[in-house]
C-alpha cells in the first residue's frame, strides 16, 4: 500500500552533519505521523524523532538539540537534519509512516557512519 524510500546517509567525521530524507508513495490517504528510528549492530531498534500530521515533534533525549525533524504534507516527505554527529549515532536509520498500530510502514533503511 505504502512505499518509503530513504536517502542521504553516508560517512562523516565526528562533529559533522548529514541530512536524511524520506519520500512516501502509494496509498497515503488520511492523516499520519512520520518519524525516524535507528538500529546499530547488536542493538535493538530505537526511536529517534517523530512529527505528527499537525506538526508536533518529539525527540529522543540522545539527539535532542542536535537533530531536527520536519515534514511536507503536500509532498509526503519527512527530513532529518543531523548536526554535531557522534560515533554513537552510527546506525541504520529507518523512516516510519504511522496510521495506526495495524497500519505502519517502514523504509529500507540508510546507513549513517560517524568516525572518530
Amino acid at each position: 500500500q505504502v512505499q518509503l524510500v530513504e536517502s542521504g546517509g553516508g560517512l562523516v567525521q565526528a562533529g559533522g552533519s548529514l541530512s536524511l530524507s524520506c519520500a512516501a508513495s502509494g496509498r497515503t490517504l488520511g492523516t499520519y505521523d512520520m518519524g525516524w528510528f535507528r538500529q546499530a549492530p547488536g542493538k535493538e531498534r530505537e526511536f529517534v524523532a517523530s512529527v505528527s500530521w499537525s506538526g508536533g515533534v518529539t525527540y529522543a533525549d540522545s539527539v535532542k538539540g542536535r537533530f531536527t525533524i520536519s515534514r511536507d504534507n503536500a509532498k509526503n516527505t519527512v527530513d532529518l537534519q543531523m548536526n554535531n554527529l557522534k560515533p554513537e549515532d552510527t546506525a541504520v536509520y529507518y523512516c516510519n509512516l504511522y496510521f495506526s498500530t495495524r497500519n505502519s510502514y517502514w523504509g529500507q533503511g540508510t546507513q549513517v557512519t560517524v568516525s572518530s
